[in-house]
Parts: C-alpha cells; structure tokens; sequence
C-alpha cells in the first residue's frame, strides 16, 4: 500500500537524492544532460529546496514498505485563488504502479480542503505525462518558454484543472 507523508526540511537530502535517481530517465530524451544536470543543481540543492519549503511549497513523499518512490510540491499562489503542482516524479521502476495517482489524488484532496478549485501545473510539452494530467481532468490552457539562464529554456504546456 502506498503512504503519503509530508516531508520536513530533514528529508531534503532524500528529496534530492530521488530526483537525481529520477530526472535522467524522465528528461533524458527531452532535454540534454547538461539541461538536466544544471536544472538538478537549481532546483534541488539543498539550500534551494529549503528555501523552497521556508516560501510555502509543500513536499510530499510517496512510499510503500519503507521504499521512497516518489515526491510532489504544491503551493497556493495569487492570495489562494489557485494551487500549483510545482513538481511530481516517480522513480522508473514505480510507474504505472499507482505512485503518481496516488500523489496528485492527494494534492487535489489538499487542495479542495484549503477551499481552491483550480490546480494548475506546467508540464515539458514533449513529456508523456501530458496524458496521465488528462486523465485527471486537466487542460492545456496555454504554452510558455521560460528563460532559466545559461541558455536554456523551459518549453512548457500550462494544464489547468477544475475541482
């Protein structure tokens, strides 16, 4: 059975660790492995991810039989009018194991209990989990290209869902 919990600022070592063992196989045909190595060292250094969690993203760890499988960030943005689902990775050898499902079914879950019933997310627009957000009831509502320096860009769908 897969639990979900709240991870603090003591399992931000293992929040990097798992996408570290995750980004390779998800982005790897996506975007170039320099992309994914400077995306890691900006998003998920330590100093990063805690000044992630300080500004109210709220880490969710997934697990089953004391196996971490994988994690989500959510936060609510524009005075709580919506959530955003900043991130959620499953490690390879957990997907289409219910993993993710049972991430973003709890996500949706917080949410509707902070009263908000619009979860919006960005999403690679060459990614696969495109269809996996679908089958959730989201929506592409827009596309952006994000400037994350060094010459790369974020080439995203903006999916948005109705709760």
């Amino acid at each position: 059975m897969i639990s979900i919990t709240e991870a603090h600022n003591g399992q931000i070592p293992l929040i990097g660790d798992l996408a570290r063992r995750i980004w390779p196989d998800t982005f790897g045909e996506i975007i170039s492995g320099e992309q994914i190595a400077y995306m890691l060292d900006w998003m998920y250094s330590p100093g990063s991810l805690a000044a992630q969690m300080a500004s109210g993203h709220h880490f969710l760890l997934a697990g089953e039989d004391d196996n971490w499988l994988g994690y989500c960030a959510y936060q609510a943005l524009d005075e709580g009018t919506f959530v955003k689902l900043h991130k959620i990775y499953v490690l390879p050898s957990a997907q289409g194991k219910g993993v993710g499902a049972a991430l973003l079914t709890e996500v949706i879950r917080r949410t509707r209990q902070m009263h908000v019933s619009r979860l919006r997310l960005n999403v690679n627009r060459r990614n696969a989990a495109i269809g996996f957000y679908e089958k959730f009831g989201f929506k592409i509502v827009a596309t952006e290209d994000n400037d994350i320096g060094h010459g790369y860009f974020m080439n995203d769908c903006v999916m948005e869902a109705s709760l």
